[in-house]
């Protein structure tokens, strides 16, 4: 398999003069009038992209798609994929046209379309990877022991996260309901997020503030702690595709090609979630675990490539905060947006829209999981078994997450999850009787 580029770690601001020395292999991907190269961006360690990057590239259904293209007009298509830790470098590789088709977070979508129109490069958003309706896809989280309760403890703390990346603008949005100023009452940090996770188990940050599979890959691996849900905004947040516009004006065939692909990772994701986060952790190197956390049946992120109002809407209301943070002037959402390939590509395909989550449990040597009704049926199952994972959702939010991490709440013989302790004690403090129990206490009293 191609070796994969190793990821940039210039900061964003960096970017825009990386992208303007860059020349152009021209329109449409290059061609030598008898091979066309289609070079796809994409992030493999964000593994909500993964029907349109990882996954997508180890099934090998975009070169299956193009290879019956192929059969029909003569040409040979070649792909390469390209690996990124965030969007920007892939952001910055589209505006100097040497990418054609790349995939992203709702905040790096908005200033691929800024940048690509800034440029003279322009890009527009033709899908959806993985979505949450509640923003559960980003999470604040603080180091294992650490004094930190809550948001407001944040003042005058030092945060890591990706300037311009969805979990930064969850870190913002959320400071300002808990009364912070993001500019002036905490210090933050501009950072990678392996960076990041670095410098918090270092101690040279207080919290860390990032999006999918970070904050899930450290609570599992026992090195940091949720402080905040990002679900608690109850504003949606995705991740999707875009594409040079003159690449797709030009070779509409390919775009539809990798539509269609797209689609067949979907349905091959949502019919065999094991079988698929297996697969996406063994290329990555996350724990099967972790990218089941988020891409399971039950998972925080739902797939469907449809570009949905809600999500739309929510692309409209996160422009301020780019713009407020000098990252953007301005977006035109409505002219980025464009439906139409994904509907001439797959036209009437639909999935439903995400339910509740429910409990679930994977047991080791099983290549299936069980779920469950309620948090309490889940202790009982884990009660002696040999449990590989466990993962509930949150009472309130609804945001999947480790049952082991969880934070557990007894209630008049009924069982509770948070994921983080204030969610909790906020439970607690409304319910006379509750009480806060650990998990082993839980499993070990359940009844």
């Amino acid at each position: 398999m191609q070796s994969r580029r190793l990821a940039l770690t210039l900061p964003l601001v960096l970017l825009l003069p990386l992208a303007t020395a860059c020349g152009s292999d021209g329109a449409g991907g290059s061609t030598d009038g008898k091979t066309v190269t289609v070079t796809v961006g994409y992030q493999s360690k964000t593994i909500n992209t993964v029907t349109a990057g990882t996954l997508l590239r180890s099934l090998g259904y975009f070169e299956e798609e193009l290879a019956q293209r192929a059969g029909k007009d003569g040409v040979t298509y070649k792909v390469v994929w390209q690996d990124y830790a965030t969007g920007a470098p892939i952001t910055a590789q589209m505006t100097a046209g040497k990418m054609d088709i790349g995939s992203m977070g709702d905040f790096p979508l908005l200033i691929n379309a800024a940048r690509g129109k800034q440029l003279k490069e322009p890009t527009r958003l033709v899908a959806v990877t993985g979505y949450n309706l509640r923003g559960g896809l980003n999470t604040v989280v603080t180091a294992p022991g650490s004094p930190l309760r809550t948001l407001k403890d944040l003042k005058g703390r030092k945060v890591s996260t990706s300037v311009g990346s969805a979990a930064d603008g969850t870190l913002v949005r959320a400071l300002r309901r808990a009364g912070l100023d993001p500019a002036k009452d905490v210090r933050k940090v501009n950072q990678q997020p392996s960076v990041g996770a670095s410098a918090l188990a270092a101690g040279t940050a207080d919290a860390l503030s990032q999006f999918v599979a970070w904050p899930g890959l450290l609570a599992f691996q026992g090195r940091a702690t949720a402080l905040y849900d990002g679900a608690e905004l109850n504003l949606p947040t995705f991740h999707g595709v875009t594409v040079r516009e003159r690449f797709a004006k030009e070779r509409p065939e390919v775009l539809d090609a990798f539509l269609r692909a797209q689609r067949r990772a979907t349905d091959e994701l949502r019919t065999r979630p094991v079988a698929s986060a297996e697969s996406v952790a063994k290329e990555t190197g996350l724990p099967a675990e972790v990218v089941y956390l988020y891409n399971g049946a039950q998972g925080i992120a739902t797939f469907d490539p449809e570009l949905r109002p809600e999500l739309v809407a929510a692309l409209k209301e996160d422009v301020p905060v780019l713009k407020e943070a000098g990252l953007v002037k301005d977006v035109d959402v409505d002219a980025f947006v464009d439906a139409a390939p994904l509907r001439r590509a797959v036209p009437g395909a639909a999935y439903p829209r995400a339910g509740a989550a429910r409990s679930e449990l994977w047991l080791k040597g099983q290549d299936a999981t069980r779920a469950f009704d309620s948090p309490k049926a889940l202790l009982k199952a884990v009660k002696g078994a040999a449990v590989r994972a466990a993962y509930v959702p949150d009472a309130v939010t609804g945001t999947l997450w480790f049952a082991d991490r969880a934070v557990w709440v007894e209630d008049a013989g009924e069982w509770r999850a948070f994921v983080t302790r204030e969610g909790a004690e906020r439970y607690v403090s409304g319910h006379a009787g509750s009480r806060i129990l650990a998990y082993a206490d839980a499993v070990r009293l359940v009844s």
